[in-house]
This record gives structure tokens, C-alpha cells and sequence, in this order.
């Protein structure tokens, strides 16, 4: 692993292999434009922030890492997650990351394993590849570049080639992180993501106490469905003026329908009082989907909505350890119907833009390329967790392309919380596109010059387009 091949994810057919280097050659070096992403804004907020150790940095925030070892039978104990009753768990980081090494080869093929040893390679010149024999050994190398100033996130930002970074953010944060990034002059560009999955879904544990933290945050009393949406607006105005270019949303389905607003209060006082049913909580977010679409008419937030994740699915696993800890697994999903109502709104208004992910492949050809073929108002996200892949860009490009065209689509988002594995989730998009043109170029679909606007697209130009960037 001295080195990475320079034709690496492209296809073994000379011809297309060599159209495709040189097309990748062309938007290599360009900056990434990152939408979407859940990286901690308070990596930039103060300036001499330092990562901690390489377990803390690498192994302990990212559930692709510890959901493959956990399926393997590793204790997540083990590899010092922490646990929310604050049990006891591994203390010792190079312990952890002794048990990680020793497993590594289970990563092989996989897309955690193209990312990790990507980052090992550019970013830590790592070239070794990682085992037990050798993990201490890698782990102290690892361990001395995280405590450099090159490391520091800031300066990573700039080797990165980042030229915007979107965070995620509940709707009741203050951004008091942004706000000292842009106190401190920094010449980066970090901005907000409004996400009010905890006040709007009324499944969300404890969502009387996130209701609570809305009224505070927006200083309006939440008393019923019609303050509710004052505080709701007041929240998108100050994210808005904080910089966010965006909403996002994350529903089991892509149902939608509207209530009345006499049915959406009664729903709303039953949440209240803690006896909302699954069905009232079903109804309330399909509703507030339509009512968040029409906030984004009116104040230009693009709206994302990510359908599909049958969260926390390990009961065991979200009682010892809490939400998005691996368990997190693809149901099947509808579109065609169930975002009629939204569509039938605002899907062709020329001031909005939704932007949809979804975790059932399925629906790419059938539903998802048609809808977004249609409807102006309409753009779809990349390849989306399970399906961020070498494999799962190829089927997208396959099943979407010949009916959306690229030009209704959104580019590529990382959508990491893994702030490293940035640059490496990127290269692996822009040579999964530069290959699937390639193939076109080759079979005379499309001519070179074509083929170089179009990767010049996919991997810089629509996300910014789509995301008003």
C-alpha cells in the first residue's frame, strides 16, 4: 500500500479506463462543495482546536466503523463508545484501537475500507497497511500528526481543498460556533443546516423537553400548533441569517398530506399531553413536510428530505448507547403517491427546491428519476449511506441518469461526521462519475468535450446550483 493506483475504481477496459483518467484528471484538484454533512461546528470555532487520540478521532464517532465489528460480535464496550447510563467502558484508547487493527481486515471491499485506507494514505502518508502486528506502530504516527498545527481542523480545511462546509443543526441551537466563526475573521466558510426532526416528528424521545427547548430558543411560548409554527419560522430566520442555505428533514416514508389546522391542533395537544398515537405522530409529520415546503417558498431555504432509515432498530443497541449507533436499517419506500400533496403545491413553483434521498434503490428508476424528470422544483441527492459505494454511485448513475438526465440532480454531498474521510469520499465520486462518462464516451453517447462538462458538473457545479451555494 506504498501507494494508491492512479486508475483506481475505473473500469479494467483500456479504452475506458484511459478516458476516464483523463477526465478525472480535468476536476481532481477542484474544491469540494460540501452541502451536507453532520461535522461538529465546533471543530472552527476556536482556532487552536486539536483532535484527540486516533481512536477518538477515527474509530469512536463513526458507526460504519463499529456497526461491521459489533455484527462480527465485538462489545462496542470494547472499543470505547460511550454508553448512555455512563457504564463502564474501554478506557484505555490503544486497547481499542488494538481490537480495531486486529479486525481491520473485515473492511475489505467494502466502501469503510476504500474511505480508511484513503485516509491513511493522503491524509496521514500512512504506507502500511493497518493489522494487529503493526497497529501500535501506525497508531503513534497517527497520534504525532494529530498533535501538529497542520492537523488543526482550520488548517486541514484549507490542504482539504474545502470551499464551503455545511453543518446539521437542531432547530433550537443557538450556532453559537458559527457565530464565533464568524467573530473570529476566519477566511472559511462553515454554515448552518436547519433540522427540526425533534420538534416536528412526535416519536422523538422526549420531544415535550425538545418542544420546551424551541420555546426558549426562539422566544416564543410553544403552546399549541399555531406557535408552534411562529417559533418554527423564527428558528429558519435567524438560521437563515446565520448563513444556512438549507433545511433538512428525515421521515420513515415520504407521506404527505395536509391537515386542517383544527386537526393538526388537536393532534398537537394530544402530543402535549403524551397521548399521541403512531398514527397521529405519521399524520403530524406528513403534514409538516407541505407546512415546511411553504416556509421554503417563502424564505429560499432548499429543503432536503431524507426517507427510508427505520432508525435505532437494535433496541438493545439504542438503550445502552443512544440514537445513530449503527442500527439504523433500509425500509422499503413510495414516492409516487405519497408526495402527490407536496408536489401537487409547490413542485412547480420556480422559488423552491426539494432535494430527496432515499435508502430503497428500487425506487430510482420507477419513482425517484421520473419525479425529478418532471417536476422543476425537483433534484436528487447522490447515493445515500448504505448506498454511498463505488457500487451503489454505478447503479445510481445507471438507473437515473437516462430519465433524469444529470442536470436534475444534486451532485455529490459526504455526509460524513468523519471530518478525515472528506477528500476521500469525494475522490471516490468524482472517479465513480468520470468512469460512467467514460463508458459513454466510449460507446459514442456522448462526445469528449461533452463528457468533460459533464464531469465538470457532477463533481463541482450542481451541488452548488442546487444548493444556492
Amino acid at each position: 500500500m506504498s501507494q494508491l493506483s492512479q486508475n483506481r475504481y475505473f473500469s479494467p477496459d483500456p479504452a475506458q479506463q484511459r478516458v476516464a483518467l483523463a477526465l478525472y484528471q480535468t476536476v481532481a484538484d477542484l474544491p469540494l462543495v460540501c452541502p451536507h454533512g453532520h461535522v461538529d461546528p465546533h471543530l472552527f470555532a476556536d482556532p487552536d482546536y486539536q483532535f484527540g487520540s486516533p481512536t477518538e478521532l477515527l474509530l469512536i464517532p463513526d458507526h460504519y466503523i463499529f456497526r461491521m465489528l459489533y455484527a462480527q460480535g465485538v462489545r462496542m464496550e470494547d472499543l470505547a463508545v460511550p454508553r448512555r447510563d455512563g457504564g463502564p467502558v474501554e478506557s484505555d484508547y490503544r486497547r481499542a484501537w488494538q481490537l480495531f487493527a486486529d479486525n481491520f481486515y473485515l473492511f475489505r471491499g467494502t466502501p469503510t475500507g476504500i474511505w480508511l485506507v484513503e485516509e491513511l494514505v493522503n491524509v496521514f502518508g500512512i504506507t502500511q497497511k493497518l493489522n494487529g502486528p503493526n497497529a501500535q506502530t501506525i497508531y503513534d504516527q497517527i497520534d504525532e500528526k494529530l498533535k501538529s498545527p497542520e492537523f488543526k481542523p482550520r488548517s486541514l480545511y484549507g490542504r482539504f481543498n474545502i470551499e464551503v462546509l455545511c453543518t446539521t443543526d437542531a432547530a433550537t441551537d443557538t450556532l453559537a460556533h458559527h457565530q464565533s466563526i464568524r467573530d473570529s475573521g476566519w477566511h472559511g466558510r462553515i454554515l448552518p443546516t436547519f433540522r427540526p426532526d425533534a420538534v416536528v416528528n412526535l416519536d422523538t424521545e422526549n420531544w415535550r423537553e425538545h418542544i420546551a427547548a424551541l420555546s426558549q430558543a426562539s422566544g416564543v411560548d410553544v403552546v399549541d400548533y399555531r406557535s408552534f409554527l411562529q417559533a418554527l419560522a423564527q428558528r429558519r430566520a435567524f438560521f437563515k441569517a446565520m448563513g444556512a442555505k438549507a433545511t433538512d428533514h428525515a421521515a420513515l416514508t415520504a407521506y404527505t398530506a395536509l391537515l386542517t389546522d383544527r386537526e393538526a391542533e388537536a393532534i398537537f395537544q394530544r402530543a402535549l399531553r403524551g397521548e399521541a398515537t403512531a398514527n397521529d405522530a405519521a399524520q403530524f409529520t406528513g403534514h409538516m413536510l407541505i407546512q415546511m415546503a411553504q416556509m421554503s417558498v417563502n424564505d429560499g431555504l432548499v429543503m432536503q428530505l431524507h426517507v427510508g432509515a427505520y432508525r435505532n432498530h437494535n433496541e438493545q443497541i439504542f438503550n445502552r448507547f443512544g440514537r445513530d449507533m449503527g442500527a439504523d436499517i433500509p425500509v422499503a419506500s413510495e414516492f409516487t403517491q405519497g408526495l402527490r400533496p407536496l408536489l401537487n403545491q409547490f413542485g412547480n413553483h420556480p422559488e423552491f427546491t426539494l432535494i430527496l434521498f432515499n435508502l430503497d434503490e428500487t425506487t430510482y428508476a420507477r419513482e425517484l428519476a421520473p419525479l425529478a424528470g418532471h417536476y422543476p422544483a425537483v433534484r436528487l441527492g447522490p447515493p445515500w449511506w448504505f448506498h454511498d459505494s463505488l457500487n451503489g454511485m454505478r447503479r445510481y448513475f445507471d438507473r437515473v441518469m437516462e430519465t433524469a438526465g444529470i442536470y436534475n440532480t444534486a451532485g455529490f454531498n459526504d455526509d460524513t461526521r468523519a471530518y478525515p474521510s472528506i477528500p476521500a469520499r469525494h475522490d471516490v465520486w468524482r472517479r465513480a462519475a468520470c468512469d460512467w462518462v467514460a463508458g459513454l464516451v466510449i460507446r459514442h453517447i456522448v462526445d469528449e468535450a461533452d463528457g468533460a462538462e459533464m464531469v465538470q458538473a457532477l463533481a463541482y457545479d450542481l451541488a452548488k446550483q442546487a444548493y444556492k451555494l
